[in-house]
């Protein structure tokens, strides 16, 4: 046989190879080491996606402001022209307003709690179109002076390209979700430099189970995203701590404890604010009748007022972080700088800007730890360590109450620092401030975001497995009815007692309970003056089935 005969041989079996492992991929899902393999693939394309998007926030930053280097844009701020620091927020305001205007249908920027929702209701997927709107928007909120952090378009930017795969391959529920966590590990870690907290995020806050099915691709992809860093960034530290710190063991420990207290509290005064501020941003709106593309602006011109005075406000906000972290603030600054950072935070989320909230919180448990180290070292000079691991301490406690995340925090905490000498202090006051805070809101900033939008996830699956089901997924059609039940059918009709195919089971199962029938109608309205139309019947039984059987799948992914 001549050689390029046997080569177009051998290249046909290839390719009919190929295209069958693909079919086979698409009709039965990937198997374990094929998932591995998509794993990293996708780890590496959400590392390179949150680099790139950090990398075009100082592009935008540099060419706007004017600095050399972003990392220090509060100090160089101060040296602008007042008016500039004005004019770049609001202009940045209007740019978001059309972007949201005119590519989300309400004019919300997607993030973090979205890709927790899209997680337990929609199979591990996202929205496409508002979310590519939601990058954009976030991308000039962070690089034209809003008080957010990047880590929220992040995460619904790797959402967006996990959900892409999950269609390609036709992903159930499980594969969908564990693909949704990966693609979130890496882009947190690439973004961080923080490949353990990373992968842990994904599963303590994305996910919130730790499925062991789910962890060996996490990790692989997390660590493909660290390695993305890396190579970009070196092996470095977000932060640099000053020397060594150290902790006066068991006298300093209480200390620790009441600052877990203070962060839980600043923690709910935080999320509160946002919330409080959203809704009066609302009523404002509404009393002024402002339209929606406006909003973002006018809350770009209050912060550009801010931050004429306190350029530390200004995007990210790592310069006065690094501060805190380092002991170069005195108590006054530190306690001005939270109550103003507190501010600008609400402001930025109330005008609907864009960016994630967990580099402010990191921000804000700096300022607030390094007052309370100041204040506490003063007192007890003898007995006391370093100022600056109060700070530390501090950043660990109010990021882990707000993201309702004490082990993921606690991690990226030193993985952020380098610091693994102080772990006590730091998780003892995590550990307070999450349970105070957890008491005092839905469990954490993204499951209150969801309770808001009456999406209730804080509860566990046992409340919101109930609206996933649609009554005509379990409702039995009108052909399948014997002739007694389709009598009896039609005279509950006549005393408007029925329900809806589009109907959830969250609220017809309270129905059976309230009525005590072992059936309901499902009708189909024809209009207030026509009869509804018989579509078939919703059995107790049958509701109760599918309720227990989507429990039973749900402990089993979970415990897999």
């Amino acid at each position: 046989m001549a050689p390029d005969l046997q080569v177009k041989r051998q290249w046909r079996k290839a390719t009919a190879s190929c295209g069958r492992g693909w079919q086979l991929l698409r009709e039965r899902g990937p198997g374990q080491i094929q998932f591995w393999f998509i794993a990293l693939a996708i780890g590496i394309a959400a590392g390179t996606a949150a680099l790139l998007f950090r990398k075009a926030i100082e592009t935008l930053q540099t060419a706007l402001y004017g600095t050399e280097d972003v990392n220090l844009l509060a100090s160089f701020a101060q040296t602008l022209p007042w008016y500039w620091v004005l004019l770049i927020p609001v202009a940045g305001g209007l740019v978001v307003g059309l972007i949201m205007h005119f590519f989300t249908p309400d004019g919300r920027v997607r993030a973090v709690a979205d890709v927790i929702e899209g997680a337990a209701l929609y199979n591990g997927r996202v929205e496409r179109k508002a979310g590519i709107a939601s990058i954009l928007a976030s991308w000039i909120t962070l690089s034209t002076g809003g008080s957010s952090g990047r880590e929220g378009p992040v995460v619904h930017m790797a959402a967006m390209m996990s959900s892409w795969v999950s269609n390609l391959i036709h992903a159930d529920g499980i594969t969908g979700r564990d693909l949704l966590g990966c693609a979130v590990a890496a882009a947190v870690s690439a973004s961080f430099n923080a490949p353990i907290a990373g992968a842990l995020f994904a599963l303590e806050v994305v996910l919130r189970h730790f499925a062991l099915h789910a962890f060996a691709p996490i990790v692989i992809a997390s660590a493909a995203g660290t390695v993305i860093n890396r190579l970009a960034f070196g092996n470095v530290t977000e932060f640099r701590l000053p020397g060594t710190t150290t902790v006066e063991f068991y006298l300093e420990l209480p200390a620790f404890l009441i600052l877990g207290l203070v962060c839980g509290l600043v923690a709910v005064v935080t999320m509160r604010g946002i919330f409080w501020a959203d809704d009066l941003g609302t009523r404002l709106q509404r009393g002024l009748k402002m339209p929606n593309l406006l909003r973002p602006a006018t809350a770009g011109l209050l912060l550009g007022a801010l931050a004429i005075f306190y350029p530390h406000i200004i995007g990210v906000g790592y310069e006065t972080t690094s501060r805190a972290l380092t002991g170069n603030l005195i108590l006054h600054e530190a306690i001005v700088f939270t109550v103003i950072k507190v501010i600008a935070v609400a402001i930025t989320f109330a005008g609907r800007m864009g960016g994630g909230i967990f580099s402010p919180s990191l921000m804000i448990g700096a300022l607030t730890g390094m007052a309370f180290g100041l204040i506490a070292t003063g007192l007890f000079p003898d007995n006391s360590g370093a100022s600056t691991l109060y700070a530390l301490a501090g950043m660990g406690a109010v990021a882990a109450a707000v993201l309702g995340a004490p082990i993921s925090t606690t991690l990226i905490v030193f993985e952020l620092t380098g610091d693994w000498q102080t772990g006590l202090a730091v998780m003892v006051s995590v550990s307070l401030s999450t349970s105070l805070a957890a008491r005092l809101v839905d469990r954490s900033y993204f499951l209150t975001q969801l309770e808001r939008r009456n999406i209730q996830l804080a509860a566990g699956p046992q409340s919101y497995l109930l609206r996933m089901f649609r009554v005509s997924a379990v409702m039995r059609k009108s052909e399948d009815l014997s002739e007694e039940d389709a009598a009896t059918c039609a005279e509950m009709i006549q005393q408007a007692l029925f329900v809806t195919s589009s109907s959830t089971l969250a609220t017809v199962l309270p129905l059976f309970e309230r009525t005590g029938n072992p059936f309901l109608p499902v009708v189909e309205l024809q209009g207030t003056d026509k009869l509804p139309v018989i579509q078939g019947a919703l059995y107790h039984l049958d509701a109760l089935k599918a309720y227990n059987r989507a429990l039973a799948a749900t402990a089993a992914e979970e415990h897999s």
